[in-house]
């Protein structure tokens, strides 16, 4: 299978510019291409994925990629696929969270390699020299009003009303393709579809600032089968940075997704091979309880975001908690396992009957229902089933010294910590 055989067979070309002209350069020649990241956060989250991997995918057939971080951009927002403008944020800010987001782009592409090395580039080195007078005389010349309007990230925002800052997003992301098209050799833009107006334009700046022909390629929006947003968690978003996601909470991301999603995000975000997805598409259609499809995304995605060692981490801890034996986790395993749910710090002290300690710990409103609990086996201390209300949970049971997991059923755990 050819590269955009392969491109192809994912369903990552969602529009492309002069089709036959683009699918014949990448054939033919070593393609110097690129996507942006604006740092509208101190870390990336999985919306950023596709076109990450899509950058990898192309540096693995040979081709060298550039990892644009929107230094300057980031100054101003991007109003594609807002109906809000976005809060500013101060200059020292967006440079540390550039600089956070190249250390993330650094462990998906490789710089180092002598064959088609990545480069790594902010556009706040040509955006911020920018005089206003240069700016509108030489850049915003090339622009009508008209012809922005007609762009779907502008014309979305006409009712909502949309400032004049972020009605220059298109222009300065349109000079990022022209210089990088005149000082690096770049000839293609890739991005999310929501970004097909600004690629465009870009070309079309390119074409009238005398730049080389260039192309433009979007994937699609990645969309859920259930209309729910993809890159959601009960918590929030999913970032990469596993200090905002633990690889934990990752890794559950994607294993609870949906089997109608699986094959697809397989397709997206791994690297396996046409005939792998195959033998797990058949997989799900015929033993779908085992969900081997989403266990091997968690683990190819996972791995490819924090490393195998997050992965086998992940994995105990989700055997950990579906038999309940909590004990055989590391203190770190634990917290990160136990993160988000209920938790209560108690005070070092004499030891409390099981009764009062199920209150103690929120897991029942009244000692009526807690009582009811423990009689019924429904109480566990660190996976044991205990029955006798009187009970002292005593400092015997504390995890690592300070720890006692409480589940209340088959999935209530609450968290316990002793000072």
């Amino acid at each position: 299978m050819t590269f955009i055989e392969d491109l192809e067979y994912r369903g990552l070309i969602y529009q492309l510019t002069d089709r036959e002209g683009l699918l014949e350069k990448l054939q033919n020649e070593r393609v110097k291409l690129y996507s942006g990241f604006d740092p509208t956060a101190d870390s990336l989250h999985i919306g950023h994925l596709l076109p990450v991997l899509c950058l990898r995918r192309f540096q693995l057939a040979g081709h060298l990629p550039i990892a644009l971080v929107g230094g300057g951009t980031g100054l101003i927002g991007d109003p594609s696929g807002r109906s809000t403008e976005r809060s500013l944020n101060t200059s020292d800010t967006v440079a540390q969270w550039t600089e956070r987001l190249k250390e993330q782009l650094s462990s998906f592409l490789d710089f180092e390699t002598d064959v088609n090395p990545a480069v790594m580039a902010s556009n706040y080195d040509w955006l911020a020299p920018l005089d206003v007078i240069t700016f509108l005389r030489d850049i915003g010349k090339n622009f009508t009003v008209n012809y922005m309007l007609a762009k779907d990230s502008v014309n979305s925002r006409m009712e909502s009303g949309i400032s004049f800052t972020e009605f220059s997003y298109m222009i300065l992301q349109s000079y990022d393709f022209f210089k990088l098209n005149k000082d690096f050799g770049c000839s293609l833009q890739i991005g999310g579809s929501d970004q097909w107006g600004n690629i465009t334009a870009g070309l079309d700046l390119i074409g009238k600032m005398g730049g080389t022909k260039s192309f433009g390629f979007t994937m699609p929006l990645v969309t859920k089968s259930d209309g729910k947003k993809f890159g959601k968690s009960e918590s929030g978003a999913v970032w990469l940075d596993r200090n905002k996601t633990s690889a934990y909470q990752f890794y559950q991301f994607w294993l609870n997704t949906d089997d109608n999603d699986v094959i697809k995000f397989l397709k997206y975000f791994t690297f396996l091979t046409r005939e792998q997805i195959e033998e797990l598409e058949a997989e799900l259609r015929e033993r779908p309880e085992q969900r081997a499809a989403q266990r091997t995304l968690a683990r190819e995605v996972t791995g490819l975001v924090h490393g195998q060692e997050a992965v086998v981490s992940a994995e105990k801890i989700s055997q950990a908690l579906f038999s309940g034996d909590v004990k055989l986790l590391s203190e770190s395993e634990l917290v990160e396992a136990l993160d988000g749910v209920p938790s209560v710090l108690l005070e070092d002290g004499e030891p409390l009957p099981l009764l009062d300690f199920v209150i103690a710990a929120g897991a029942a409103p009244s000692k009526r229902q807690a009582k009811q609990d423990i009689e019924s086996g429904a109480v566990y201390i660190n996976g044991e089933r205990l029955k006798e209300a009187e009970l002292a949970v005593s400092s015997d049971y504390r995890l690592h010294g300070k720890y006692v997991v409480l589940r209340r059923g088959k999935k209530n755990y609450f968290l316990v910590q002793y000072r």
